[in-house]
């Protein structure tokens, strides 16, 4: 049965003041608060493998965001701002990204009204030779909304990848009401950022440093390496009162052969590493059960979890992914979801979550609380009382599932 839960529920008070509008000098530096057994206390992010359980598994989000935001201008004068959600042709990230020439993406698009049937020519202020020599072009060729599919077409022989890098800027989030400087193109990506596709930094791991790293694994926690792609549907308000009135849009995600035996047979405590991982984490169960139902993997749905009941075990699930794999002859599992976690949602696989403090009225907030079984209002009052920064660059939390 799909929960009927109220938006409003999950507001709170924050100021604008208390948003971070930029990362501190150090990344470690961040104020850590510690949920357990709903008490509440706090110290700094670079003691965290002091409170992590020793011998768990901790698992990051390997994906990297990308410049993906690109400014246009029409021979009237009018400026197109383009940001690129996900290819449509070529479909798959890896070779959308290796394109030369052309290749075609799902946007959305800035200004959009101005922007009628003529090919635009990317905004170059500068003069720069190597962006007029590269001569990029943007096409529309269809609407959907605030969303378009864009073709884009260059001259040179450089990859999409190398396009972005030159021309595009790192698409910051609007509620930090300012432009993307240099500082974001290293801050906005965290250290082992590998895979391109992100359009939305996974911002729980952005506190993480080598000697952070380095003493997690001198505590023997596994660590291990999931991708998701973070859509922008991540900055998306919940505009609806009722939140099983609120779409989520679908996120590609991928997990390796070798990680699934290991949650198989764990017997150790999990540790998330952001909402991205929980949300990747806990779709392999309904992934598993469509292996199990069906016989191959399916996108997880919305609201998968909540309308029926659930009679497999996780390793069932699990296994299923691997038969399948193994028929297939494939070392990875890659499939999208559209999970939504809200209170009333069964965790099969994570114990532990590295999260940031999110916005009011959001649906990471629900995930919070369903995490912490509905206490979500203890940890953000003590984060507003003892002077925590706030969203994408703000301060860290460590909870455990109630």
């Amino acid at each position: 049965m799909i929960p009927e839960i109220h938006i409003e529920d999950y507001n709170y008070g924050l100021d604008d003041s208390r948003i971070a509008k930029y990362p501190l000098a150090e990344r470690d530096a961040s104020k850590l608060l510690h949920y357990k057994n709903g008490e509440v206390s706090h110290t700094v992010f670079r003691n965290l493998p002091d409170l992590l359980p020793a011998g768990a598994m901790m698992v990051f989000n390997e994906t990297k965001v990308v410049p993906a935001r690109l400014h246009f201008r029409r021979e009237s004068g009018a400026h197109i701002e383009i940001f690129c959600l996900e290819p449509v042709s070529p479909v798959e990230y890896n070779l959308a990204f290796a394109s030369t020439a052309e290749c075609t993406w799902k946007c959305v698009i800035g200004n959009a009204k101005k922007w009628k049937e003529d090919i635009l020519r990317l905004y170059n202020p500068d003069n720069n030779p190597l962006i007029e020599a590269m001569d990029l072009r943007a096409e529309l060729m269809g609407r959907d909304g605030q969303t378009g599919q864009v073709k884009f077409t260059w001259k040179d022989e450089r990859p999409f990848s190398a396009v972005l890098e030159l021309a595009g800027t790192v698409p910051i989030p609007p509620y930090l009401n300012r432009e993307s400087e240099a500082i974001d193109t290293q801050r906005y990506q965290t250290l082992y950022a590998r895979i391109r596709g992100s359009v939305a930094a996974p911002t729980a791991g952005l506190h993480f440093t080598d000697n952070v790293l380095e003493g997690i694994r001198a505590k023997g926690i596994d660590i291990e390496k999931v991708c998701l792609h973070v859509g922008a549907g991540t900055f998306l308000p919940v505009k609806s009162s009722l939140v099983s009135e609120h779409p989520m849009h679908r996120e590609p995600f991928a997990v390796s052969r070798d990680l699934l035996e290991k949650l198989r047979d764990k017997n150790a405590p999990l540790v998330a590493v952001g909402t991205t991982s929980v949300r990747t984490l806990e779709s392999l169960y309904y992934v598993g059960v469509s292996c199990i139902e069906e016989g191959a993997p399916r996108d997880v749905d919305q609201w998968a979890p909540y309308t029926r009941e659930y009679t497999y075990s996780t390793s069932e699930a699990l296994q299923a992914i691997i038969d399948w794999l193994d028929k297939e002859g494939l070392s990875e599992i890659s499939v999208g979801t559209r999970i939504i976690i809200v209170p009333g949602f069964k965790f099969r696989l994570v114990d532990l979550l590295v999260t940031n403090f999110h916005q009011p009225e959001s649906t990471l907030i629900l995930l919070v609380s369903a995490f912490v079984n509905g206490d979500w209002r203890t940890i953000y009052d003590y984060a507003l009382e003892n002077g925590f920064r706030f969203l994408s660059y703000g301060d860290s939390s460590l909870l455990e599932k109630a």
